[in-house]
């Protein structure tokens, strides 16, 4: 009740929140490489974690510098992307990709001025990903706001096929693309920095499981985001489960994701010729 609950209903959250949210944005800008971390927010949580390790070493203060650093993120992505009070989702997705490679480079700065012996060690086995100690403190902030966020995402699932059509088609149909873009942004950037802020920053769920989901029951988002969320919970309390028995030593998610995941997905490609379903 104290060590593998809230340990297993962590897992079922994050799994579910990162795989809904790479769902999500590849709808929305219609590229099949888009993963919840392009805006940069995964880089930014990391950083913001790194640095309250080096400043008040403790774990303690870890979740909300990373809450704080990945919502920080965002804005400046945002902010950079305004070109005459507007922003084009191109525009977004590349201040994304400068906003994540400016904090990648803070990081690396962070762990050079981090004690070797001490903080180093720390600052790059939590980054790796890791559930070994969630326990109810954590979850009663952070499991929340992974919460709120896939609900709002789960209740636009229908919106998300008229995103994915051209923007005179959405407009035909009665959508309000700026504000159904910026509702989707928001819950899977509140998803993605909760989830950094809560494991560290674990890769490939985002991306790999809405094409598994794709290729199994199609790219109707009805259907879709809720076979995603199923699919993404289980997931990760598989991979979770495997870190966590198979060595002496557990196993940082984001290598095993890594590793079990991308061989994975290249037979899924290989064997469906790069389509959809």
């Amino acid at each position: 009740m104290q060590i593998r609950l809230p340990r297993v209903i962590l897992a079922l959250s994050i799994g579910a929140g990162l795989s809904v949210s790479g769902a999500a944005f590849q709808g929305m800008f219609g590229i099949p490489l888009v993963s919840p971390h392009i805006l940069g927010v995964s880089s930014g949580a990391g950083f913001g974690a790194a640095l309250s390790i080096l400043t008040f070493r403790h774990l303690a203060f870890v979740p909300i510098g990373a809450l704080c650093f990945g919502v920080i993120a965002i804005v400046i992505a945002l902010w950079i992307s305004r070109r005459r009070g507007r922003s084009s989702l191109f525009m977004l997705i590349l201040a994304g990709v400068i906003t994540g490679a400016m904090f990648e480079a803070l990081l690396s700065l962070i762990k050079y001025l981090a004690d070797p012996d001490d903080t180093l060690p720390t600052i790059v086995y939590w980054l790796m990903g890791s559930l070994a100690s969630p326990g109810w403190h954590k979850l009663i902030w952070g499991l929340p706001l992974i919460l709120i966020g896939i609900a709002v995402l789960y209740a636009l699932r229908w919106r998300l096929n008229v995103l994915s059509l051209s923007d005179v088609e959405a407009h035909a149909l009665g959508v309000n693309l700026k504000r159904m873009r910026w509702t989707v942004i928001f819950a899977a950037t509140l998803i993605t920095a909760a989830s950094v802020s809560l494991a560290g920053i674990i890769g490939w769920v985002g991306l790999v499981i809405p094409h598994v989901a794709r290729m199994i029951i199609g790219s109707n988002h009805q259907v879709l985001i809720p076979a995603t969320i199923s699919l993404g919970a289980g997931y990760l309390l598989v991979i979770d489960t495997i870190a966590r028995t198979s060595t002496a030593a557990e196993i940082p998610l984001s290598i095993l994701t890594a590793v079990i995941g991308a061989p994975f997905f290249a037979w899924l490609l290989k064997r469906s010729k790069g389509g959809w379903t």
